[in-house]
């Protein structure tokens, strides 16, 4: 049985010293029935196939056969980890790798390479995947003619650069001289069956290639199936159902306040979800995801304009339904994008709309606040039925959020900080799919369709004894609040710093009584806020992170483990450039090794950012 054992194991333990403490800290906060389960799931990791990646610090030596990801919200680790499985199965070893933990001697000892990553931001590599990247487009990459290989890439069709990431690993490992096993395979956010069918014959392509015979069964199926987001606490697998996007727990909303004041430009809501009976278990992190369903007055618009039969039978993948069915529950009919405008104009032969498309600028001011039924309005679908036009709309995806409690103060709870999204366009009232939705929910009236996204990259310290910077502007503080009840509630000695910011002190400060409370019972250490509007000249986080660079960098230095979360397009790599100005002031480091200093802080999961 694993036990937390004497001084005396510990001597013998093969671990360094900093190990030794994670592991002492995570044992010294479960219970024996938790230990007992963590006893049976190492035993059948150990007799696994799979081999662990090697430490960071430690020469590469792996299997011929090497799965590397990046992830950002898990699902590239989560596909990663099944086609390990699946490879298993087949008895062939393999080595599994964070981007992050992959080095130029894992590619050079490889003969077989499998790459599943996802598209960040305008295009970009996940955060752990930069290094690696970076690696690759160097003058450092190894040349990999002895390598076969495969690409899937996740990304997201609303933006325009769709799975770019995924598309510039392929062409880079093809200049190195590696051979392409499998055709690269893009996903969208309904990513389940192009990457099942990707680990298929990726997998059978492998074994192939490693002459072993394939599995006349393959129950390997069944964990495949898994890639679906969100699943129940392990304890209690065998008496609860593993919540996914596609077989949502149906939560009763408790409570729907609304955060911001009146008079706030923005209105923010803090909603409170019952896990009564869900057997959910999460932890500080993680995150809720909300199923989506278009409202009915807005679908029932669309097909008015567009003169389609409702109940006409159309396909999706392997669905079929009413037409009216699929439009409400499935497809996004909201704001048109790019890739959106430029399918439209193809498929209907819209020479006004191919030359609008033409012309960046034109464009983007074409499709400012600009809907699918504004579009169909203004250039009817001539020449497509109700099959040709679904086949253009994108999947109807969940949006995640943040969760902003703890079990272990709200057992069968848990807690949303939601910005509802709500403007006028074209002479209508725009509302966010889910936030509009969540908003409209009575307390104790209705329920809200959800599962649970687990987010490993976004942990507190197993050692609670390590100080955290937190930097949340606006509803990025939602899991920070998490955090700070988890702490209160486990009695944590390690010291809390956050930097928080939104427009107004008055209007905007969310849960500033709770942080306050805080702040003087002495469980919040620090904490500077900016906000943007309360002066002549605006002020982000960014601006308090530079004003207490001297202390940041000394509780960096002391060990402390630093999380960034909320807006990706500006605020992440305003703070990211901030850190590094810091780093480089007050460390007297120049500008390549401050950014060797944050990467290494990544690295050892010291620099952890939920950003989106």
């Amino acid at each position: 049985m694993l036990d937390s054992g004497g001084s005396d194991a510990w001597a013998l333990a093969p671990f360094d010293k900093a190990t030794i403490e994670r592991l002492q800290g995570l044992l010294g906060r479960i219970d024996r029935g938790q230990r007992l389960w963590l006893s049976g799931y190492l035993a059948g990791t150990a007799a696994h196939a799979v081999q662990p990646a090697a430490p960071a610090a430690a020469a590469a030596s792996c299997a011929d056969t090497v799965v590397v990801y990046g992830s950002q919200s898990g699902n590239s680790e989560k596909v990663a980890k099944l086609l390990a499985e699946r490879l298993s199965g087949h008895r062939i070893p393999c080595t599994i790798l964070d981007m992050m933990d992959c080095r130029k001697s894992h590619l050079q000892a490889a003969r077989t390479l499998a790459i599943v990553v996802s598209t960040h931001g305008d295009g970009d590599p996940p955060d752990r995947a930069l290094p690696f990247f970076e690696l690759l487009q160097s003058r450092k990459a190894p040349r990999l003619e002895h390598v076969s290989y495969s690409v899937l890439a996740l990304g997201d069709s609303s933006y325009e650069k769709f799975c770019e990431a995924g598309r510039q690993f392929d062409a880079r490992l093809e200049a190195l001289g590696a051979r392409r096993l499998h055709a690269r395979e893009e996903c969208d956010v309904d990513f389940e069956m192009p990457a099942r069918r990707w680990i298929d014959s990726l997998s059978e392509r492998i074994a192939a290639l490693s002459g072993v015979h394939s599995p006349t069964a393959k129950p390997e199926h069944a964990a495949v199936a898994r890639l679906d987001t969100g699943r129940s606490d392990p304890r209690t697998a065998n008496v609860a159902t593993a919540y996914t996007r596609k077989a949502p727990f149906q939560s009763a909303v408790l409570t729907n306040q609304r955060l911001t004041a009146r008079g706030s430009t923005k209105d923010v809501r803090h909603i409170e979800l019952s896990l009564e009976g869900s057997h959910i278990r999460y932890e500080p992190g993680d995150a809720i995801g909300v199923v989506p369903r278009n409202r009915a007055d807005q679908v029932d618009a669309l097909l008015a304009e567009l003169h389609f039969d409702p109940e006409a039978a159309v396909s999706i993948g392997e669905r079929t339904g009413a037409l009216r069915a699929q439009l409400l529950e499935h497809l996004e009919i909201g704001p048109v994008n790019e890739a959106l405008l430029k399918r439209y104009a193809q498929a209907s032969g819209s020479q006004v709309l191919t030359r609008l498309s033409e012309s960046p600028d034109d464009l983007q001011r074409y499709l400012h606040g600009r809907h699918l039924i504004d579009l169909v309005r203004e250039h009817a679908p001539a020449g497509l039925g109700p099959t040709e036009l679904v086949r253009l709309l994108r999947p109807l995806a969940p949006r995640l959020y943040s969760i902003a409690s703890s079990q272990a103060v709200t057992v069968d709870e848990a807690h949303l900080t939601v910005s509802v999204v709500e403007y006028e366009s074209f002479n209508s009232r725009r509302l966010g799919v889910v936030s509009g939705s969540l908003a409209d929910i009575v307390a104790d009236e209705g329920t809200a369709p959800i599962y649970l996204h687990r987010n490993p990259a976004f942990r507190l310290p197993a050692d609670p004894r390590t100080a955290i910077i937190m930097i949340g502007p606006g509803t990025g503080v939602a899991p920070f609040r998490s955090f700070m009840l988890e702490r209160e509630a486990a009695g944590s000695a390690g010291a809390n710093w956050l930097f928080f910011g939104d427009r107004s002190f008055e209007h905007d400060f969310l849960y500033q009584s709770e942080w306050l409370a805080w702040r003087k019972s002495g469980l919040l250490t620090r904490i500077d806020v900016a906000f943007s509007r309360d002066q002549d000249e605006k002020v982000y986080v960014q601006h308090r992170i530079r004003e207490h660079g001297g202390r940041l960098w000394k509780w960096l230095q002391e060990g402390a483990h630093l999380f960034v979360c909320g807006d990706a397009a500006h605020m992440a790599p305003d703070v990211h450039a901030a850190l590094l100005e810091v780093i480089g002031r007050h460390g007297g480091l120049a500008q390549e090794a401050a950014a060797q200093y944050l990467t290494d802080l990544q690295r050892k999961r010291r620099y952890l950012r939920d950003v989106y």
